[in-house]
């Protein structure tokens, strides 16, 4: 791929760690919709039989976890809210209307840092809830009334979740560039300017500043042709 004119989006390590995360998501949600659902427990086949969907359920719910939490390590920082969000939300309409252009976005909009905060909020629920009814090695602990509470909000939070990822995919898929910025890391710096420009002019500040400072090393002479002016400027005098 052709990296002129692009700008770096997402590291390879996020990249990584998110396609994992995503197949392991689908596994768990169909696993888990296959326990809740047993008419639908074709989803729960994947996996094998309903025995082994029951043990790797709870297993693949802990892997997604600990992956997000990494995630959240790595992208809390762009996903803090701030002042220019507000122009964002004042421009819903336009920027609905695909017209962003002019309306200071950071690497992250509005309504991704919403999603994103709903997702590390839903996936501590699923994970704190699912401890607690995990009936191999925890359940015992607590008394049936607790396990029975955290089946409820267990089983909320996973149609909220999976209703969530449904959604971040359709707007993946609606702003053309995004799904390609995540498989290859890159997106145009077009593609910046008109959905992130805040970000674009950021990033752009950096790639002037790295181009200033690699024009500046190439403009000052090496050791070696100072140490050749100080022996010609000796010649000359002697």
């Amino acid at each position: 791929m052709n990296k002129k004119g692009m700008i770096l989006r997402t590291p390879l390590i996020v990249r990584f760690c998110h396609w994992c995360m995503v197949c392991l998501f689908i596994l768990t949600a169909l696993s888990g919709l296959s326990l809740f659902f047993p008419s639908i427990k074709l989803f729960g086949l994947f996996l094998g039989t309903p025995q082994l969907v029951r043990t790797l359920h709870p297993i693949l719910g802990c892997i997604v976890f600990v992956l997000l939490m990494f995630m959240f390590l790595k992208l809390v920082h762009h996903n803090i809210p701030n002042k220019q969000d507000m122009v964002w939300i004042k421009n819903f309409k336009s920027v609905i209307m695909g017209k962003e252009e002019g309306i200071p976005i950071g690497k992250y909009n509005v309504g991704q840092k919403f999603l994103f905060w709903c997702i590390m909020g839903l996936i501590f629920v699923l994970f704190v809830t699912g401890l607690i009814m995990w009936r191999q090695y925890i359940s015992d602990y607590f008394p049936v009334q607790t396990v029975r509470i955290a089946i409820l909000f267990h089983s909320l939070a996973a149609i909220s979740l999976i209703l969530l990822a449904i959604g971040h995919a359709y707007m993946a898929i609606w702003v053309k560039g995004s799904i390609k910025g995540m498989i290859t890391g890159y997106v145009s710096r077009a593609w910046a300017r008109k959905n992130h420009s805040a970000w674009y002019e950021q990033e752009m500040e950096k790639v002037y500043q790295a181009e200033l400072k690699a024009k500046t090393e190439s403009d000052q002479p090496t050791t070696n042709t100072k140490h050749d002016i100080k022996n010609d400027i000796e010649h000359k005098t002697i």
